[in-house]
């Protein structure tokens, strides 16, 4: 062994130091592709799914009192509006927008997929109305408007946001559109939205009420909010809810009792009560030991405000609002709702979180379909089929073939809950299943002996369910059916299905 071990040390001496510095050199080139793929692998791996992570923050101070993951990459969903709001507020603090200026939206924005509040492209709503459907019904129509307003176009708006997120020390996010609709590119950590957070509490303490609304009055409608810990946790007053297949189930959340005030955040949740309930978790275990002295920390920076191309934005909505438009999507788009079990399976994020991997408790029938207050948790699987700016040409054929198996799927779907053919009453529309049953229920309840053996079904469409009254012998019981059902104060058409 001894003579083995010179004859190697003889060998290597007698290289020569080119030869070495060659054989170093490749050495050194082959370390370094190496160190560079895993560091790749290592990011693609924590962006590509919804492994938990979670951070609490004391707000008064800046300490991390919980952190979990906090610096993994996770794609943000709906908690992008954070950002959108928050640009919106600085506009807003600068004169440069009201509450009252009319928000245009251009067809891309009325485009997007739910949940959404349904404005048709052309018609506007205010930009009190706007933040008030965001930060309820987190609807991505209305955040898509008021980026385009705010900063001229999508792309526009994201520049915008990316500039703002590095202001704030928001080192590892990118944004891409206004309203966390997938994209590949979008993404972001548990502790950056938890310094936007803070900085939309600290910077706009005027406008932050707004994140403590549950509803509001859009015309003729009532939208119902969907986070489910305001109301239901002493001192949480926001702030923002989020879902997306590929995100999971992600919350930010602000607690303030007592002078005690923390700031939450949890990404990749299983599912809505297995998310909420880590929130509640995290409120309870770490509120008593936040400060009740504000002592100042460079948790976020105090920016200045950026100057929104309002002027630019507003002269191409105007060219918008004087196009002739066909303004056929005013009505409310469906806003379906998988069950808790759906979603957990759909996510199953692994975690050591007990409260993250076990079982969600299974919510009663009547909560799992949509409605007007619906949790946007149920931004339907179809957003993960949605691309925008930087989404890749290999995402879009996926994309495709997604959508051609949903469109199959519903085909399949509308043949089966087709119901009764022949003559048939409708009654109306409904964006969920269960509102267009209920829409029945009524109008068989004062149709009286005109409805007595009619058959009541719900048929499923592309913008919701259409309630109707089929099993009508001809015409004539058809019209007499809803000639009693208009007595009776209830709307309605007879025709041949």
């Amino acid at each position: 062994m001894q003579a083995e071990s010179d004859l190697v040390s003889r060998s290597i001496l007698s290289v020569s130091s080119s030869q070495t510095g060659r054989i170093l050199a490749r050495a050194l080139l082959g370390f370094s592709i190496a160190t560079a793929t895993v560091t790749v692998t290592v990011i693609d791996a924590s962006a590509a799914g919804p492994k938990y992570a979670g951070i609490v923050i004391d707000a008064n101070t800046g300490n991390v009192l919980y952190s979990e993951n906090a610096d993994t990459l996770h794609y943000p969903a709906s908690l992008t509006k954070m950002m959108t709001v928050y640009l919106t507020f600085e506009a807003l603090e600068a004169g440069r927008i009201t509450l009252d200026t009319p928000v245009v939206f251009s067809r891309n924005a009325a485009a997007q997929a739910p949940t959404k509040l349904g404005i048709g492209a052309g018609r506007s709503v205010t930009v009190r109305e706007a933040i008030l459907g965001i930060v309820t019904k987190s609807a991505n129509d209305a955040a898509m408007a008021l980026g385009e307003m705010l900063g001229g176009s999508e792309e526009g708006f994201a520049r915008m946001m990316n500039d703002k997120a590095r202001a704030l020390g928001m080192t590892r996010t990118t944004y891409r559109n206004p309203n966390g609709l997938p994209n590949t590119a979008q993404m972001t950590t548990a502790r950056d939205q938890a310094r936007l957070g803070i900085a939309l509490r600290e910077h706009f303490p005027e406008y932050y009420g707004f994140f403590s609304e549950t509803s509001f009055r859009l015309g003729n409608r009532t939208i119902l909010g969907h986070n489910r810990l305001v109301g239901s946790v002493r001192g949480v007053d926001g702030i923002k809810t989020g879902y997306t297949r590929a995100a999971g189930y992600n919350l930010a959340t602000s607690v303030k009792v007592d002078g005690r005030s923390i700031v939450g955040v949890v990404l990749g949740g299983a599912s809505t009560p297995a998310r909420d309930n880590q929130m509640r978790k995290l409120i309870a275990d770490y509120l008593p030991a936040a400060s009740t002295k504000h002592i100042a920390s460079n948790v976020i920076a105090q920016v200045p405000a950026a100057t929104p191309n309002v002027q630019a934005a507003s002269a191409r909505m105007a060219d918008i609002s004087r196009a002739k438009i066909k303004n056929d999507g005013t009505t409310e788009v469906a806003d379906s709702s998988p069950s808790s079990a759906a979603a957990f399976a759909a996510v199953a994020p692994q975690s050591s979180n007990p409260l993250l991997a076990a079982k969600p408790v299974q919510r009663p029938a009547y909560d799992e379909a949509a409605s007007a207050g619906s949790s946007d948790d149920a931004d339907e699987d179809e957003v993960d089929t949605v691309t925008t700016a930087s989404t890749s040409k290999s995402d879009t054929k996926l994309v495709k073939l997604q959508r051609a198996e949903k469109s199959e799927k519903v085909a399949k779907a509308d043949k089966a809950e087709r119901g009764p053919t022949g003559w048939v009453v409708q009654i109306g529309i409904s964006s969920s299943k269960d509102g267009a049953t209920d829409l029945l229920d009524t109008a068989k309840n004062k149709g009286g002996k005109a409805l007595r053996s009619a058959k009541p079904y719900a048929v499923a469409f592309d913008g919701g369910y259409r309630a109707r009254f089929g099993g009508f012998e001809d015409q004539s019981e058809a019209m007499n059916a809803c000639k009693a059902l208009k007595r009776a104060g209830v709307k309605c058409w007879a025709s041949m299905e």
